[in-house]
């Protein structure tokens, strides 16, 4: 498998006027900000909406863009298995936004969902304290718990995967309802 081609932060300001921007992160996420012009169709959408990617890179370059870079070159991967070019941001959103750009957030959009990272983090370390404290008062069994975690963690770093993500992505706030991922890919065909 070869490596997306990655755009810099610089390139994809001065080029963000003609790429068409895909933020591949949960709608949440994206909800707390996002670059100008960005559709939300998250990693897990990206085979439901690959005609009409493809069909937007007849019109022009696309830009798959997420937290960090993983999951955008993740969906990059699977668009080039399809057929498909596109390329990721360098430092994703993360990185666009520490360089001083604006991001955007929708217009009455609830309180943002925390990033993907931070609830990984959050259910690691629950999941880590609560089988530590059922080991100490229950049965020492219940340590395997913590084991399984930090297995997995490592698991993750190694493989650049993270089955805790994918799994966490899954709940309702972190998915697109249905009306609005349509509404996106109207929106994507329409440009």
């Amino acid at each position: 498998m070869t490596t997306p081609t990655a755009f810099a932060i610089d390139e994809a300001r001065t080029r963000l006027h003609e790429l068409t921007v895909i933020d591949v992160r949960t709608p949440g996420e994206y909800a707390g900000g996002h670059l100008p012009g960005a559709l939300n169709i998250p990693l897990g959408q990206i085979r439901r909406a690959l005609p009409d990617i493809r069909h937007a890179t007849d019109r022009g370059d696309v830009l798959v863009v997420c937290a960090s870079g993983a999951r955008s070159r993740n969906a990059c991967e699977i668009l080039a298995e399809n057929g498909v070019t596109a390329a990721t941001l360098s430092g994703g959103t993360a990185a666009w936004a520490a360089d001083g750009h604006e991001l955007h957030r929708p217009q009455g959009a609830s309180r943002a969902t925390w990033e993907m990272e931070r609830q990984v983090r959050f259910t690691a370390g629950a999941v880590v304290l609560l089988g530590l404290l059922l080991g100490l008062v229950v049965h020492p069994a219940f340590q395997l718990l913590s084991a399984g975690i930090a297995g997995g963690l490592v698991f993750s770093a190694l493989t650049g995967t993270c089955g805790m993500a994918a799994t966490l992505a899954r709940l309702p706030r972190n998915r697109p309802r249905a009306a609005d991922l349509d509404n996106t890919l109207a929106s994507l065909r329409s440009r």
